[in-house]
């Protein structure tokens, strides 16, 4: 896709909720037609510690995905003041449990257990969520892996739009192990949503408008509501934006709204395609997490 000739005040919005609904359909009949060779169907579990709204919204949306994929989901549910030995144990119980092919532990974890202990006791051939430090590893130079779920949305989204990052500059703000850095490796492999150039931008970045506005493919994934500003990117700028963050919103019933990493108002008028928040990466990464445990269940069978 070309950076010129387009009107600046028409931009198209790239549809998470569209996109996953054809992958979804996908996974569907694949799952449909493993189920008519004799072989059961996908296993998924998380685990849920706490009451946590966001964790709660999330594990719910993932659960009844797997319904509508024809997977069997299971949610094991914690109290926040779970010992991180027991959390480890339950861990450990999952990934001896022949009839599971994928698992996640849902994140944030509370403060007295430690996330990178638990993320690292996960068996990595169960390891749906592409975080295990054995799966990154893979995913960094190129092998077949379990690849982390919302840069692996954000790839499945842009080649479902038909966008190509061969010979793009893209920008990505953020350099978490979730989300920054797995997008950068992943545009760097070859193929019609790589071999792109790119600079990973972060706290610490001095003038980062100055490379943000070089960006023909501006991820922006610092966790920060509104952070990339209209003044911030170039015209034709194709915007994708990872930032959920729960901001207070007395007008809405649930008392809050979700914010992006992007103020939508101001840097929209200026791209060609961007992201909505909600409805855009949020909706693809659940859908990979279903591409990755489909996967799994595939694995047993070798």
């Amino acid at each position: 896709m070309e950076s010129t000739n387009f009107d600046t005040n028409k931009y198209q919005i790239l549809s998470g909720k569209e996109a996953s609904a054809h992958f979804k359909e996908e996974i569907r009949k694949e799952v449909e037609a493993f189920v008519a060779q004799g072989e059961r169907a996908p296993h998924l579990a998380a685990i849920l510690v706490g009451h946590d709204g966001g964790s709660e919204t999330y594990v719910a949306s993932k659960m009844k995905t797997c319904e509508e994929v024809g997977f069997k989901s299971s949610l094991i549910r914690y109290e926040s003041d779970i010992t991180e030995a027991e959390l480890l144990k339950a861990i450990q119980t999952l990934n001896e449990d022949n009839e599971l092919d994928g698992f996640i532990v849902q994140m944030p974890l509370p403060k007295h257990i430690d996330e990178q202990k638990v993320i690292e006791a996960v068996d990595p051939r169960k390891d749906v969520d592409g975080f295990h430090p054995e799966n990154v590893g893979k995913m960094s130079i190129g092998l077949d892996t379990f690849v982390s779920a919302t840069p692996l949305g954000i790839i499945s989204l842009l080649k479902y739009y038909n966008i190509s990052t061969r010979g793009k500059h893209c920008v990505v703000v953020g350099r978490s192990n979730i989300v920054g850095k797995p997008m950068a490796n992943l545009l760097l492999y070859k193929g019609e949503q790589g071999d792109a150039t790119v600079t990973v931008c972060h706290s610490r970045t001095p003038n980062i408008a100055e490379i943000t506005k070089q960006a023909d493919i501006l991820i922006a994934a610092v966790g920060i509501p509104e952070y990339i500003k209209g003044d911030m990117v170039k015209n034709g700028v194709i915007v994708i934006d990872v930032g959920t963050t729960r901001i207070p919103d007395s007008s809405k019933k649930s008392g809050f709204r979700l914010s992006g990493d992007v103020k939508f108002d101001e840097v929209a008028p200026k791209a060609s395609y961007i992201t909505p928040v909600p409805g855009g990466v949020g909706p693809m990464t659940i859908c990979s997490l279903m591409q990755n445990t489909l996967k799994a269940a595939k694995q047993r069978k070798k």
